[in-house]
């Protein structure tokens, strides 16, 4: 409760269906005894990220208001959104969201660069 109030992190959207694929393809790597690859590097960065998250709300890169994609303020109606760069070049997206008693980090998106670039229209050189 590092700012008075008690702050959890939860999954919404396309995150979910990313999380759930990861978290699965991980475990089923690690039954198969591989101990180190991409995804594995990947789902432990996106654990890093939930922790730091929890410790400080604002720990991602704020975008600024007028470049929240509509996307975003149209299917969650997200007024704000941080962005957590992940290894391998991954991103993690999610909007904060407050009462007296409690913040919630919303992860609306986990997905790759390129991904990103498309959803926040940036253009390729």
């Amino acid at each position: 409760m590092r700012f008075g109030k008690k702050v959890s992190v939860e999954l919404k959207g396309d995150a979910i269906d990313a999380y759930s694929r990861l978290n699965t393809l991980v475990g089923k790597q690690r039954l198969g005894g591989i101990r180190s690859s991409d995804e594995i590097s990947l789902w432990n960065s996106v654990q890093r990220a939930f922790d730091l998250i929890s410790d400080n709300p604002f720990y991602g890169r704020n975008v600024r208001k007028k470049q929240i994609p509509a996307y975003y303020l149209k299917k969650f109606g997200a007024g704000n959104l941080f962005v957590v760069s992940l290894s391998l070049f991954w991103r993690l997206v999610y909007s904060l969201e407050g009462s007296r008693v409690e913040i919630v980090a919303f992860v609306l998106d986990i997905f790759s660069h390129e991904e990103y670039g498309k959803r926040f229209g940036y253009k390729r050189k």
